[in-house]
């Protein structure tokens, strides 16, 4: 494969390439590196963190009130919250250290899909597990699985919906966001369908059932479809719609190969997708397919906050020694993973940059590798906490507290000439004003020089 064909795969799929990656695979054909990608998608792990303190809110309900009082049911809640955040270092550290870029990058792009927000670890640790086992599973199995999840029931209150009084919101953004779009089904499918999730509860330890005496058995009439219809029938009639199959491979086309729709190519993905919902089959077929290499789709994407932060610990790794300090920089960005803005989760492309986001982003890789002060006041805080974090000593020099492996990066990239580190992280073109700037640099080293990269405009793209 060319070079520029394999970057392009690679920040597509996972979240960059290496210079000796790209050394082992430049002799190899598209098939083969394509087949290995999804191999090692299969090796994937569950993100799991150490959840034993919370062992007694995990027993039944009646039990845990006896055993805890109120001041150690409030602590652990606090500890719960506090776990998320760990659990959204941990999973940036996965992108950042995963043999299975592939699943990984697949978790990423459905989390945005399937958004979902939740302060109780136990359940979100879970809810990350289930986008990551399904990632490219079959996609009916997928949303029967996430309809089930604790962290969705809550979300979208699913566990409020009951005979007597059916709450519709998991019903209406279930066809809305997860399957079919605007405009598909109506008012009267929604209520349908409404019905037919009422009952759908879940055990403290998250295991799905059903409350049946809350549960409505009568017949609906649901897309022009009736019976006694369950939740897991109304998931098989949407999918029986190949608006289900067109919307999904709408999103995929614009995360995975080109913001901007190309019809001919989404409907040829939408009769393969369509005859059995494999997402293996179809993310296959996108990354083995001529025009995914086509240039009008490399270097056109805008990275999200969390790519380009995963994409610049791919080249030079970086140790936080706050932890705290790396979840500021996705609130500086506007990305905080577990932390979605609304049930549409983030728009992505051209949304991630305006005059903050953007000067921020250009000056990322001088505050991680290369100690730059940190204007704090370009964005809101994250909570109160932060605030307090950062407010007592307001006029002093900021800078990350990270440790940079730059001994990695030497032994990788350190012998390498100005132009080849240039087009190893730069995928696209660059604009001929940024590529006379860097020509007139007096380079000293390819560990500035890789700074300077990585602070153009270019670099923000994949």
């Amino acid at each position: 494969m060319e070079q520029k064909h394999l970057q392009h795969l690679y920040l597509r799929a996972g979240f960059g390439i290496g210079y000796n990656k790209l050394q082992e695979l430049q002799s190899k054909s598209k098939t083969t590196i394509v087949s290995k990608l999804f191999l090692d998608a299969e090796k994937y792990e569950e993100l799991q963190l150490d959840l034993s303190e919370f062992k007694e809110l995990l027993q039944p309900k009646k039990l845990m009130k006896l055993k805890m009082m109120d001041g150690e049911f409030r602590a652990l809640n606090k500890k719960s919250r506090q776990k998320v955040k760990e659990l959204n270092y941990a999973w940036i550290d996965r992108m950042v250290n995963s043999s299975s870029i592939l699943n990984e990058k697949m978790t990423l792009f459905w989390a945005n899909v399937f958004v979902c927000r939740d302060n109780t670890i136990w359940h979100i640790q879970r809810y990350n597990n289930t986008l990551r086992t399904n990632a490219l599973g079959n996609f009916k199995d997928f949303v029967k699985a996430i309809a089930k999840e604790p962290s969705m029931s809550k979300y979208l209150n699913n566990r409020q919906n009951v005979k007597q009084s059916p709450n519709e919101n998991f019903a209406r953004e279930l066809m809305e966001l997860f399957t079919l779009g605007v405009g598909h089904y109506t008012e009267q499918d929604i209520k349908e369908s409404a019905r037919a999730f009422t009952g759908w509860s879940f055990k403290r330890n998250g295991d799905f059932f059903l409350r049946a005496k809350k549960h409505d058995y009568g017949e609906k009439t649901f897309l022009g479809k009736t019976g006694n219809f369950n939740g897991d029938d109304i998931i098989d009639i949407i999918l029986e719609q190949k608006q289900c199959a067109k919307f999904i491979c709408g999103k995929i086309y614009r995360y995975f190969v080109n913001p901007k729709i190309n019809d001919a190519h989404v409907e040829e993905l939408t009769q393969l997708f369509y005859k059995d919902y494999n997402i293996k089959k179809l993310m296959h077929h996108i990354f083995s397919s001529d025009w995914f290499y086509d240039d009008e789709n490399i270097g056109v994407k805008i990275k999200s906050p969390i790519e380009l932060l995963v994409s610049i610990q791919n080249i030079v790794p970086v140790q936080f020694k706050k932890k705290k300090q790396l979840l500021y920089l996705q609130k500086m960005m506007g990305q905080v993973l577990l932390n979605p803005p609304n049930v549409s989760g983030w728009k992505g492309d051209k949304s991630w940059i305006d005059s903050n986001t953007l000067m921020f982003r250009m000056k990322l890789p001088s505050i991680l590798l290369n100690d730059a002060v940190i204007n704090l006041d370009e964005k809101g805080t994250f909570e109160a906490s932060f605030e307090a974090y950062y407010s007592k000593e307001k006029n002093k020099r900021r800078f990350l507290k990270v440790t940079k492996s730059w001994d990695v990066f030497n032994n990788e990239y350190g012998s390498l000439s100005a132009e080849t580190l240039k087009k190893i992280l730069i995928v696209g073109n660059i604009d001929k004003d940024t590529e006379a700037l860097l020509n007139n640099l007096k380079i000293e080293n390819n560990k500035d020089f890789c700074v300077q990269i990585m602070s153009i405009p270019e670099y923000q793209l994949c």
